[in-house]
């Protein structure tokens, strides 16, 4: 997808507004030499943002607006290194809205919906977002946040609610206490479930649709690109529409930093075109997809990029082999006696390094014919070999946040 005429003046409308400000991102520019850009080949020489810039602009240095215009801030939800603060002017917080009720209507949900939001709230984008861009739709809020799952499920069936905002993780969470605790399918209203914040696999995907009997939908976001809401699938599941009016994507090769044509996977890249108190241009979002270059065939306008397959920082380098865990659920997917639920534990014994892969399944199966199964299929794919752990349907821990799938043991 080229930059338009209309996006670049957009984008040097932001250019000027950073370098005024005297941001990181607008002393970067001057350095370049670059203050004006007139076409694409000039968009592409602008240098990259990264989070090591934000993470080093701590804690106000992104704000771009002058103080006095800024009524928010948000933090990244990353637990470890210096937070990354974004703030929001009035007019940021209405276009976040925004974009979110458009990804509500592209999921079909409308004001005469009951919408339960699990996803946490304060510093984190997730809670909040979800919530302004109902308010935005008129649609009935019912802010739960995250955890008390006894309060959620009984909210759930006294609101009727209609639609759960969640993590795939707490969605399963849900999914599978309602069947533990055999509430009736008539007394759960739910519709439709609106996931973000985590990669999820098919298999998934399949088992939440499933226990809960409702259509999903995958939104995409993130904190330093106003959070949640800047994209989402619509009914036809194939990739994520997103909003080029607010910002634009690029895929680069992660490794050369080079553009990648349309249909290529890569390193998601993203510009936001209108954002006043912390406008980003070039961010390196370290997230791999790629963008379809064909319309869809729901008839929208809005172009697309595919699901979301994993991050450039998520390779783990085991025995001189480079894996992604999205190689590894791709395989254990093929095994329908396993659960969605996995975990991979890597550690350093003896001098070497070792992969445990612990999978769930039901006691109908033999743990220890299907563990040897699941280890010849990963070492012909990957080409090393787990050590693979059979467990009951319920002993990988569960989560009301994201599921920590990798546990890498040796630097511990």
């Amino acid at each position: 997808m080229q930059i338009s005429e209309k996006q670049i003046e957009l984008v040097n409308d932001r250019i000027k507004a950073l370098v005024n400000a005297g941001s990181f991102y607008g002393k970067k520019l001057k350095e370049a030499g670059i203050t004006e850009i007139h076409s694409a080949e000039d968009f592409q020489k602008l240098p990259f943002s990264e989070k090591k810039d934000l993470r080093d602009a701590y804690p106000l240095g992104l704000m771009t607006a002058p103080e006095e215009e800024i009524v928010r801030i948000h933090s990244s939800s990353g637990t470890t290194g210096t937070p990354v603060i974004i703030p929001y002017t009035q007019k940021d917080v209405d276009d976040w809205a925004t974009m979110f009720a458009r990804c509500y209507e592209t999921a079909g949900i409308t004001n005469k919906d009951r919408i339960q939001i699990t996803p946490g709230y304060g510093l984190w984008t997730a809670g909040i977002g979800f919530q302004a861009g109902a308010e935005k739709l008129g649609a009935m809020v019912i802010p739960m946040g995250p955890g008390n799952t006894d309060k959620q499920l009984q909210m759930m069936q006294d609101m009727e609610s209609t639609v759960i905002c969640a993590t795939s993780s707490y969605a399963l969470l849900l999914a599978e206490e309602i069947q533990r605790r055999g509430i009736s399918k008539d007394k759960i209203k739910l519709k439709k479930g609106v996931i973000g914040s985590e990669r999820w696999s098919d298999k998934m995907r399949e088992r939440i649709s499933g226990e809960l009997g409702i259509e999903l939908y995958d939104i995409y976001g993130l904190t330093e690109i106003y959070g949640p809401g800047i994209g989402i699938n619509c009914e036809q599941e194939k990739g994520i529409h997103y909003w080029d009016d607010f910002i634009y994507i690029e895929i680069i090769d992660p490794e050369t930093g080079e553009i990648l044509p349309d249909g290529e996977t890569g390193e998601i890249v993203i510009t936001t075109l209108v954002k006043e108190g912390a406008p980003l241009i070039r961010y390196r979002t370290h997230d791999l997809s790629r963008i379809i270059p064909e319309k869809c065939s729901c008839g929208r306008c809005y172009p697309r990029i595919d699901v979301i397959m994993g991050r450039t920082d998520d390779m783990m380098k085991i025995k001189g082999v480079n894996v992604f865990p999205s190689q590894i659920e791709e395989i254990l997917g093929t095994f329908k006696e396993i659960s969605s639920e996995y975990q991979i534990r890597i550690s350093h014994l003896d001098g070497k390094d070792t992969m445990r892969i612990y999978v769930e399944t039901t006691g109908e199966y033999e743990f220890a014919l299907l563990a040897k199964k699941i280890t010849e299929k990963v070492k012909s794919k990957i080409g090393f070999t787990p050590i693979v752990k059979v467990v009951e349907v319920g002993v990988l821990p569960r989560s009301t946040k994201k599921t920590a799938r990798v546990i890498d043991e040796r630097y511990d």
